[in-house]
């Protein structure tokens, strides 16, 4: 990759480094990379050590990196505007940021802390390399709401059930913590470039563009739109929430996930909306709060990237079912629930929050099957796929986790299905093979009778499987899968 010309003030610039953070509003490291006096120029690292796994996994269009593409496209045309570039490496980060560092003779870098373990790793690795050479390395909090140290118990510990962490969490908040980092004056502090090279292609990184969902616009812009588009209906969130058929969340999880939008931003409105009453936006915050809940988990017991949280939990002897693990996968359980959320995360790598808990539920509970599969699947499948939040949301589904729902409770994937989808429209929509059943049958089409499925057209075990296990009885090999572990809750 040829290198831009870059002019030479005649102080060194400081050097921004994004990474989960693709804009230029509302950014703490820009805004302390600014307050230290000297222009700033903007990096970005297509990662090596991150893209290589998927290359190996053949996922060369991979809906995340198109989005994050299209995202850098949109800032590297703003800074443009503004008569200077994004600079963009490719290769490993060790290597290329201290390059690039030495290319531009910055004086320091700054970044947004990554709280994942294999980012923290990586940050040593490039602020030693940096410190070598004489350039400061700066890390600052900026990806969640209040740091994961922020908030220890009366005994000085991390939290580990949410509830407490939540009351804790209202009462230490202040409006610094929410206020926007200051960039406004970005326009006269930007560090020149004056023949910038263009954005490397997906082609050029060994990628292909992939398709994004309809209703996923990308970039800072995109957060915007859907943003603006949420604010109406974000005082109906409480009830809307949970029926996967129903347009009730804000669909800004990939856009907090690699930092498009500022979570401050989002947490601000839903503040100002809850104190004044608002029940649907205080549910609302409260799930941002479960987002800076999960990553001081992460953060104080990176272990649970492995293991269980609670460690007694790694005794449980899981099925070896490839078979059964492959019908979670490809949509084809049996239960049309299950099958239309797994089959919606194939086609668009979105999931609704509802049919992750139940699509987890399934794979552990009723198929018995480890925890770490079904977190794989989505950490290989999901748009906004976040470390903490994921291994979170696994866990507790699992009952291996901080504050897990207890073992014996087990999602019902038919009166999960009867509840939050009564009439079928969202099975209907991505099993349309089933879309003949009455809004009564199509939860259970093994229940139906026989006059019914031929009307509908629907022959099971050829048009759609039979289930491939029968709940109860999956129901009842849990209960004695868990007995290996000493529960003083009550059966």
């Amino acid at each position: 990759m040829s290198s831009p010309q870059i002019a030479s003030p005649t102080h060194r610039p400081n050097l921004v480094w994004l990474r989960r953070d693709l804009r230029l509003r509302d950014n703490t490291a820009l805004h302390h990379a600014m307050a230290r006096g000297a222009l700033v120029v903007f990096g970005f690292v297509f990662d090596t050590d991150i893209l290589q796994p998927l290359l190996q996994l053949g996922a060369k269009a991979d809906r995340r990196l198109t989005f994050i593409h299209q995202s850098l496209r949109e800032l590297d045309l703003a800074l443009r505007q503004m008569g200077s570039a994004l600079l963009v490496e490719h290769g490993r980060a060790a290597d290329c940021i201290p390059r690039l560092a030495a290319r531009i003779g910055a004086a320091a870098v700054y970044v947004n802390h990554d709280y994942e373990p294999g980012a923290v790793q990586r940050d040593a690795e490039v602020a030693g390399l940096l410190a070598a050479r004489g350039v400061e390395f700066h890390g600052v909090h900026d990806q969640v709401l209040l740091h994961p140290d922020a908030l220890l118990t009366g005994q000085g510990k991390p939290y580990s059930v949410f509830t407490p962490y939540k009351n804790a969490w209202l009462k230490r908040v202040q409006p610094d913590d929410l206020a926007a980092r200051d960039t406004a004056h970005l326009p006269r502090r930007l560090w020149p470039v004056l023949a910038p090279h263009a954005l490397p292609s997906l082609d050029a990184l060994g990628f292909e563009a992939a398709a994004l969902p309809a209703g996923l616009p990308a970039g800072s812009h995109g957060a915007e739109t859907l943003f603006a588009d949420f604010l109406p209906r974000m005082d109906a969130y409480a009830q809307a929430r949970d029926y996967p058929a129903v347009k009730g969340t804000s669909y800004l999880s990939v856009h907090l996930r690699f930092g498009t939008i500022s979570v401050r931003e989002l947490a601000r409105e839903a503040w100002k909306r809850a104190q004044a009453g608002s029940q649907g936006a205080a549910t609302w915050l409260s799930e941002l709060i479960w987002r800076d809940f999960y990553a001081q988990i992460l953060h104080h017991h990176p272990q649970v990237v492995d293991h269980a949280f609670k460690p007694e939990y790694d005794r449980i002897a899981w099925d070896d079912a490839p078979d059964l693990h492959a019908a979670w996968c490809e949509g084809r359980t049996g239960y049309p629930l299950v099958d239309a959320a797994m089959r919606q995360l194939n086609a668009t790598g979105y999931m609704h929050n509802r049919l992750r808990m139940v699509t987890a539920s399934f794979l552990t509970k009723d198929l018995g099957l480890d925890w770490r599969l079904g977190e794989r699947y989505f950490a290989l499948k999901l748009n906004d796929y976040d470390l903490a939040a994921n291994n979170g949301g696994w866990q507790w589904a699992a009952s291996t986790g901080c504050d897990a729902q207890p073992y014996f409770r087990i999602f019902n994937p038919v009166a999960q299905s009867e509840r939050f989808d009564p009439k079928g429209r969202f099975i209907r929509r991505y099993v349309p093979e089933l879309a003949g059943l009455s809004d009564a049958d199509i939860h259970a089409p093994w229940l139906a009778p026989l006059l019914s499925l031929q009307r509908a057209g629907v022959q099971l075990d050829l048009d759609y499987p039979m289930p491939v296990v029968d709940h109860a009885e999956a129901r009842a090999r849990t209960l004695r899968r868990y007995a290996v572990v000493k529960d003083k809750s009550p059966n």
